[in-house]
């Protein structure tokens, strides 16, 4: 190899070297205000709140959830255990008619759990894992605090059936995030045509007038007069 060649191929591996040194500090540099509010959408507001309107304070609070939880990548979900938790949200759907708080710490339960099992930390380290959350999924993550605060609450003041109601809409929105396969998850399987194949199939096999699989067979919209009052 002549010395030519070799003088090329340092020069070429150091300015590789100096991209991936560049690239890995644009990654570390903390965000500004207007990428943590795209970041987080609604949560950015609420931190600020939290702060007493204390952007400054606001924005490192959020700068240190990205910098603990901002690589953190999710797991995918078995398609059983993805309609075993679909099946297990449309029961607490169900039960809210009749037993509203029980029904919402069901929701509370169960959204711990699936983002344990998506990768994020454990249920039993809520705080945490609501930071984890708000960072990966930051405009749908504040129904997992409204459930979890209501399941939590020990008398009913301040948690009347509508409130409960619109925990559970907005909750349902975080959790459809969490079980919805992921462009990973449909990597793994088969090709798109094989897919929509097999929903084909599936719809003309379906009796008239039947629920899609994997769906609650009552409407999630229930109103005031639905869910008996708490």
């Amino acid at each position: 190899m002549s010395t030519g060649v070799i003088i090329a191929l340092i020069v070429i591996v150091a300015a590789v070297a100096v991209v991936a040194a560049a690239v890995t500090l644009l990654a570390r540099r903390p965000q500004g205000g207007r990428s943590l509010q795209r970041r987080f959408g609604p949560e950015y507001d609420r931190a600020v709140a939290r702060h007493n309107g204390d952007v400054k304070a606001a924005e490192s609070d959020l700068q240190e959830r990205v910098s603990r939880h901002g690589s953190l990548r999710p797991k995918a979900l078995e398609p059983a255990a993805r309609e075993q938790y679909t099946a297990r949200w449309a029961a607490a759907q169900e039960r809210f008619v009749e037993s509203p708080r029980e029904a919402v710490a069901d929701a509370d339960t169960l959204l711990g759990e699936v983002a344990g099992a998506r990768g994020f930390p454990g249920g039993d380290q809520y705080d945490e894992q609501y930071a984890a959350l708000s960072v990966h999924h930051g405009p749908h993550v504040h129904g997992y605090r409204r459930v979890h605060r209501a399941a939590l609450a020990r008398t009913p003041d301040g948690h009347g059936t509508e409130e409960l109601r619109e925990a559970m809409v907005e909750a349902r929105a975080l959790f459809e995030e969490l079980v919805s396969p992921t462009r990973q998850d449909n990597s793994h399987h088969r090709p798109e045509a094989d897919a929509k194949s097999s929903a084909d199939q599936t719809t003309a096999n379906r009796p008239e007038g039947a629920a899609p699989e994997g769906r609650s067979h009552q409407p999630w919209s229930f109103n005031r007069r639905q869910a008996k009052g708490s």
